[in-house]
């Protein structure tokens, strides 16, 4: 039976509603804070690194502007084997995770792991850069990422300029991944791949790394956890999505989506960690997935001993390296 996590120890020093403190108008530590003047203090994810050629790996990686208007962009890597084959490689969309509020593609921590996934399963990437909450509350991260794939997929058409993808990138190997939220994302974006299509654009598969899943009916180790970290998990969401429903809405809980047989791939792989407070999440959606009618396979890798997203801290750990062929395997 899987501990709570340190993530969820930590959210016990907070709450979801107004804070004691006169300044504070809401605490939630370790994602940011907000203030009664305004201000936002975040915890994690404020530095950034610029695009480069990464020494260790080869690979080439470059900064896009998706939409000036709505300040939407994405970093593109490019592998070093680029250089002497003609043979297009497969296409990884990534999503970054930090609960819809913290953290970015240009940070350290997603920067090196996109290097090394690229380099590992020698595929063409972009990683997404979408807006944030509670600036831009949900659903403008989903809108955001949409955008983002239909500018990947015009590329296919001969309407786009983009080099890399169009002399590079396989449309007919397409896969999306992500972490937590970039997890939660990666999910809803193949299901409007499955509901609206996207021309041009094969998606075979999609990577969710401890989905950043929640509900209102509890199972599991779930029973166990302290009524603080369920109320924590209903107003962050609220805070980050003020006009949803709920945590069951099916943004943040797909098991009770309708449409979760629509989704548009044919395979799928979700890791979970036996730690991590969203362990049974991960492992209740690909039950609901099996059930739900839709054809595809979906196969569950879990990691003993560890807690949330731990492969971006400790990407040298050996179940972290476990994890990384896991997800190479199923990109070749």
């Amino acid at each position: 039976m899987p501990t709570i996590s340190i993530l969820v120890l930590i959210f016990l020093f907070s709450f979801v509603t107004p804070s004691m403190n006169d300044e504070i108008a809401y605490d939630f530590f370790p994602f940011m804070r907000i203030y009664k003047n305004g201000t936002i203090e975040r915890f994690m994810g404020k530095l950034k690194v610029p695009p480069s050629l990464d020494p260790k790996t080869g690979v080439q990686s470059k900064d896009v502007v998706i939409s000036h208007k709505e300040n939407i962009s994405a970093r593109l890597y490019l592998p070093s084997s680029t250089a002497n084959s003609a043979r297009k490689l497969p296409l990884l969309v990534y999503f970054h995770g930090g609960g819809f509020c913290v953290e970015s593609a240009f940070s350290p921590v997603y920067h090196n792991y996109v290097n090394s996934l690229v380099a590992m399963a020698n595929v063409v990437a972009v990683s997404v850069e979408y807006r944030l909450a509670p600036e831009h509350p949900l659903p403008i991260a989903y809108k955001d990422s949409w955008t983002t794939l239909k500018w990947v997929a015009s590329h296919f058409d001969g309407n786009s300029s983009e080099e890399w993808l169009k002399r590079y990138a396989d449309p007919t190997r397409v896969f999306f991944s992500g972490d937590s939220a970039g997890a939660n994302i990666a999910h809803h974006m193949a299901l409007k791949v499955g509901t609206e299509g996207l021309a041009g654009f094969k998606l075979n598969g999609i990577v969710l790394v401890h989905p950043f899943f929640w509900g209102t009916e509890l199972s599991g180790a779930e029973l166990k956890m302290p009524p603080i970290v369920r109320l924590y998990m209903a107003g962050l969401w609220r805070f980050l999505n003020p006009l949803s429903s709920g945590t069951d809405d099916p943004l943040f809980n797909p098991i009770k989506d309708p449409k979760l047989r629509d989704l548009g791939c044919q395979k799928v792989l979700v890791f979970v960690a036996e730690k991590d407070s969203l362990y049974d999440r991960g492992r209740y959606y690909s039950m609901a997935l099996r059930r739900s009618g839709w054809k595809g396979v979906v196969k569950v890798w879990k990691t003993k001993e560890e807690n949330h997203v731990f492969h971006l801290l400790q990407p040298t750990n050996e179940k972290a390296v476990a994890m990384m062929k896991r997800i190479v395997l199923f990109f070749n």
